[in-house]
């Protein structure tokens, strides 16, 4: 049987993990449940990862990675700015309405990293993950459809993580698709009243 290259192993563990996490929640997801999943012995975790927190790093970029970068991203560069704007957070939206185990699961490793002293910072990292995905789809956007921003991107990007984060959260919890649409509505007006043609050679602030 040919061997199998530690890099491979590990993203498999990754997303046995998520599956895990996903159906039994973070807690149960111990090594054993996760190499089980995989169909691995126990010891190739140990191989793979230093510890259960290397892993839960790798999860949490793994999430973000299929979600917020896949999608936030400028579908139509020819759009007004409202529509372009509109578009990607549609994508965005679309893979919360087909995934909402993986989104609910975000939020879970967030509250279970916060509350142990020795993962808090994954907590942090995973959100400074978040903020930066937003600010370089901003910057992007402005860079792809001609614009500049009438405020500062960091700005920007914590108002449309709050904003997109707390939306899904929201959701999660109540459900109403059509609420949900209309607020995605409110958001790409409100971001197309901060742009303005783009000066020559800058496009962002």
């Amino acid at each position: 049987m040919a061997r199998i290259p530690a890099d491979e192993r590990r993203q498999q563990l990754v997303e046995a993990a998520i599956r895990v996490m996903a159906r039994d929640g973070v807690a149960k997801a111990t090594t054993r449940a996760i190499v089980g999943e995989a169909g691995m012995p126990l010891g190739v975790f140990h191989y793979c990862f230093r510890s259960k927190r290397e892993l839960l790093e790798m999860v949490i970029a793994t999430l973000k990675e299929q979600t917020v970068e896949r999608v936030l991203a400028v579908t139509d560069p020819a759009a007004p700015v409202r529509d372009a704007v509109r578009q990607s957070l549609g994508a965005y939206w679309q893979h919360v309405l087909a995934h909402p185990q993986e989104h609910r699961l975000t939020y879970e490793l967030t509250q279970y990293a916060v509350r142990d002293p020795e993962l808090a910072s994954v907590a942090h990292s995973q959100y400074e993950l978040y903020l930066k995905a937003n600010t370089d789809f901003l910057e992007a956007a402005a860079e792809q459809l001609g614009v500049r921003y009438t405020v500062p991107v960091p700005e920007l990007a914590r108002y449309l993580l709050t904003i997109v984060d707390g939306l899904t959260l929201n959701w999660l919890m109540l459900g109403d698709d059509a609420t949900a649409e209309a607020v995605l509505d409110h958001v790409a007006d409100h971001v197309a009243t901060l742009t303005a043609p783009a000066a020559q050679g800058s496009a962002t602030r």
